[in-house]
C-alpha cells in the first residue's frame, strides 16, 4: 500500500480559514462531512502518513478518490453548513442515528383561529407548539384527558369546526363536553385563546400559578356558599395534581434544560434525551448511533446537539443543554442555539446537585438502552444467520461457525487470575454451558490462557459423534461373532453347557445404544480470545500441544476492534457496521462480564472466609463490616478503634479482626 494518497492537495492549496470539507469516492458519492476552524491543519490530520491513521480513519481516506472544501465566515456559519450537508448526503462514514422509535407528541396548532390539540408524529406543521415526546401514546390521550377538564380547548377536526361554525350547532365533541372551542358554542374565539394560552403556559412549566388561583377561587365559592362552582375548580385542581404526579418536579421549577446521557463503546452509541421543563421531565427521547470512525466522546456531543436541534424550533431550544462532556466547539454551539432561539443559551456540564443526579440516571438509562440495542440485534434471526457468515467469509472458514466458545482472563494486580468461558450457538449465547477457571499459577495472561486451554481441550472428542456411533456398532457386532463361535465350541463339552446357554442367552440379541456425550466434549467450530496477538499466539499453541488444529482461531483486540488471526502481521478490519464484528463483540463483552463475575465472587469467598476464622465472628457481623467500610481495602486499612465504632463489636474483636486482616 503506498503511503501517500494520489488526491493529496498540494502544499498551500487548503486555507487556513474556517470551513466544511467533504470527502468522495469514484462515483462522486460524499463519504463524509466534517467541519474545521482551520481547513489547512484539520485536513492534514487526514493526510498524514498511512500507517500512522486509525484503522478506521485509513479505511475512509483510501476509499474516497477525492476531497473538498467550502470556506466560510465564521464557525457558526460550518455548524449550520456541516449539518445541512449531512441532512442531505447522510454520509456513510458520519455517525448514524436511529430512533427506537417514531415518537408521539402532543400538538397546540397556534396557527389556527381556534387552536385544537391534537396527538400526532409530525413535527411539521406550521405554526403547532408540541410537548412531549412521549414513550406511549396512551400517555399523551391520558394527558389532553386530564388537561381538557382543566383548560376546555378545541379537540374536534377541522371539518367539524367549520361546519359547526357554519350552521350555528355545536360539535359532536362539543355536544357530549369534549370539545371546549368556539364550535361548542359556549366561548368566544377571543375568549377561546386566552384559555389556549393557559394550557401551552402550564405545559411549559408554569403550574404553580394555576394551582394558586384555582386554590383562591375553590375556597372563595365554598365561602360564598357556591358549592357546585367549588367542586368544578377541585375537580380541576385534581386533574391538575394528577398530570404534575405523571411527571414529578425533580429540579428547581424555574428550570428549563435539556439533559443528553451519553454511554458507547467502540461500535455504537445510545443516546438519552430528558426534557425538563418547569423542572419536570416532560419528554424522554432514546436514540441509537452507529459509529463508522472512531471519534471522541466531545465530537460525539457535538454531532448530537447539532442534530436534535438542527431543525428544532425556537421553542423547542431550552436556556441550558446540559452534557456529560464538553464539545471543542462549545461557545460555537452556544452562538448557533443562541441564534435558533433569540435568546441565550448556555451548555454546561453538571458537576453536582440534582442537575448532575438527574444527568446520571439519563446516563444510567443510555447504558440499558444500549445494551438492550445490542442484545436485540443479537438475537435477531436475519442479523445472527448475515453475522454467522459474514464471520464465515471474514475468517475464510470451510463452513459458518455455528458453535463459539470465547475465553477471557481477568485478574487483580496478579492475584486471584479467573478465566471465562461462554457459549454462543448459532449466534445467541448458551448460559448453561458457561464454564469458569481458577489459575492457580500463572506468569502471565497468555500462559493463563494457555492454561486454561489446555484443560479445557482435554475434554473435546477427538472423534466426531457419527464415528463414534458407528464404532460402537462395528465393536458390538464383532463381540457377537465371537461369542457365537466360543458357544458353538462350549455345547461340545457338556461339563460347562448350562454356563454356555446362559452366555448364549446373553448375547443371542445384542443392544447397541448410541453414547451421550457430554457438552463439555462437543467441539467448537471456533475459538475467540480476548486480546491481540500475544493472546492469538497462545491459544494456537494450545490448540497445537492438544492436538485440535482443526479448530479455527481469532482474537477481537479492544483498542481498535480488529480481528487478529494466528500467524497474520496484520489484523483483519470488519466495517464498524458489521453484523459479524457486533457478534464477536458481544462474545467478548459477555466473556469479560463473566469472568469479572467470577473474581468478585471469588474474592468476597476469600474474605468472608478470613474473617469467619475470626472467633465470635459470625456471618451477619461479617456482612455488617463489609457494608460499613465499604470494601475490604478500607476494613484493611482501619485501626480496631475504627472497628470497634461498629454496633456490636468489642475492642478484644475488633483487634482480633486487625490481627487476622494484617496476617492475610
Amino acid at each position: 500500500m503506498a503511503n501517500a494518497l494520489p488526491y493529496k492537495p498540494k502544499p498551500g492549496e487548503i486555507p487556513t480559514q474556517p470551513g466544511v470539507y467533504r470527502f468522495r469516492d469514484a462515483e462522486g458519492r460524499v463519504l463524509y462531512v466534517g467541519k474545521a476552524k482551520n481547513l489547512r491543519a484539520r485536513l492534514s490530520n487526514y493526510f498524514a502518513p498511512l500507517h500512522t491513521l486509525h484503522e478506521r480513519t485509513r479505511r475512509m481516506v483510501t476509499t474516497a478518490t477525492s476531497v473538498e472544501w467550502t470556506v466560510v465566515g465564521s464557525d457558526v456559519e460550518s455548524l449550520q453548513l456541516e449539518y445541512m450537508w449531512i441532512q442531505e448526503f447522510s454520509p456513510p462514514f458520519n455517525v448514524r442515528y436511529k430512533d427506537d422509535k417514531s415518537y408521539p407528541y402532543m400538538a397546540i396548532t397556534l396557527a389556527d383561529e381556534a387552536p385544537r390539540v391534537i396527538v400526532t408524529r409530525n413535527r411539521r406543521i406550521p405554526g403547532a407548539r408540541y410537548f412531549g415526546p412521549y414513550p406511549k401514546i396512551w400517555a399523551v390521550h391520558d394527558t389532553i384527558d386530564l388537561m381538557i377538564k382543566v383548560f376546555p380547548i378545541r379537540t374536534c377536526s377541522d371539518a367539524s369546526y367549520k361546519k359547526a361554525m357554519a350552521t350555528g350547532r355545536p360539535c359532536f365533541p362539543g355536544q357530549i363536553g369534549r370539545c371546549g372551542g368556539p364550535c361548542s358554542m359556549k366561548v368566544t374565539v377571543e375568549e377561546h385563546r386566552a384559555i389556549v394560552d393557559d394550557f401551552v403556559a402550564f405545559m411549559s412549566g408554569g403550574d404553580a400559578r394555576f394551582t394558586r388561583e384555582l386554590t383562591a377561587r375553590m375556597r372563595e365559592a365554598s365561602a360564598a356558599m357556591d358549592y357546585e362552582s367549588a367542586a368544578v375548580y377541585r375537580d380541576r385542581l385534581q386533574a391538575i395534581d394528577a398530570v404534575l404526579s405523571r411527571s414529578a418536579l425533580v429540579l428547581p421549577s424555574d428550570t428549563d434544560a435539556d439533559l443528553f446521557g451519553i454511554a458507547e463503546d467502540e461500535l455504537s452509541a445510545a443516546v438519552q434525551h430528558f426534557v425538563v421543563r418547569g423542572g419536570r421531565v416532560r419528554g424522554v427521547r432514546a436514540t441509537t448511533i452507529d459509529k463508522e470512525l472512531d471519534i471522541s466522546g466531545a465530537d460525539l456531543v457535538d454531532q448530537v446537539l447539532q442534530r436534535t436541534y438542527g431543525g428544532a424550533g425556537a421553542g423547542e431550544i431550552p436556556r441550558q443543554v446540559l452534557v456529560p462532556e464538553l464539545p471543542g466547539d462549545a461557545a460555537d454551539l452556544e452562538e448557533w442555539l443562541q441564534e435558533r432561539r433569540g435568546k441565550r443559551v448556555s451548555i454546561q456540564v453538571a458537576q453536582r446537585g440534582a442537575k448532575a443526579d438527574l444527568l446520571r440516571t439519563a446516563t444510567i438509562n443510555a447504558q440499558q438502552a444500549l445494551m438492550l440495542h445490542k442484545t436485540r440485534r443479537t438475537s435477531d434471526y436475519t442479523s445472527r444467520t448475515k453475522a454467522l457468515t459474514d464471520l464465515q467469509l471474514a475468517l475464510g472458514l470451510d463452513e459458518a461457525p455455528l458453535r463459539i466458545e470465547c475465553y477471557d482472563v481477568s485478574h487483580l494486580s496478579g492475584t486471584n487470575v479467573v478465566a471465562s468461558m461462554v457459549v454462543f450457538e448459532d449466534g445467541l449465547p448458551r448460559k448453561d454451558q458457561y464454564r469458569s477457571f481458577g489459575v492457580p499459577e500463572t506468569t502471565d495472561d497468555t500462559d493463563s490462557l494457555y492454561q486454561v486451554l489446555m484443560r479445557r481441550l482435554a475434554h473435546v472428542d477427538r472423534d466426531d459423534p457419527a464415528e463414534v456411533v458407528g464404532a460402537e456398532v462395528v465393536a458390538a457386532e464383532v463381540v457377537a461373532a465371537e461369542v457365537v463361535e466360543a458357544v458353538e465350541a462350549v455345547e461340545v463339552a457338556a461339563a460347562v453347557e448350562a454356563e454356555a446357554v446362559e452366555v448364549v442367552e446373553a448375547v443371542e440379541e445384542p443392544v447397541v445404544t448410541e453414547r451421550k456425550r457430554p457438552r463439555f466434549a462437543y467441539r467448537p467450530q471456533l475459538l475467540v480470545v480476548d486480546g491481540g496477538a500475544p493472546q492469538v499466539a497462545a491459544a494456537a499453541r494450545a490448540l497445537e500441544d492438544s492436538g485440535h488444529t482443526e479448530i479455527a482461531l481469532c482474537g477481537i483486540a479492544k483498542r481498535l476492534e480488529e480481528i487478529w488471526l494466528p500467524g497474520e502481521e496484520y489484523p483483519v478490519i470488519l466495517p464498524r457496521t458489521s453484523e459479524a464484528l457486533y457478534l464477536l463483540q458481544r462474545l467478548r463483552d459477555e466473556a469479560h462480564r463473566f469472568a469479572i463475575t467470577h473474581q468478585r465472587k471469588r474474592r468476597k469467598r476469600d474474605i468472608t472466609t478470613v474473617l469467619g476464622e475470626v472467633p465470635g465472628l459470625g456471618e451477619a457481623r461479617i456482612k455488617a463490616l463489609l457494608k460499613h467500610f465499604g470494601s475490604v481495602a478500607a476494613l484493611s486499612r482501619a485501626s480496631a478503634e475504627e472497628i470497634t465504632a461498629l454496633p456490636g463489636i468489642g475492642p478484644k474483636l475488633a483487634a482480633a479482626i486487625e490481627q487476622r486482616l494484617a496476617n492475610r
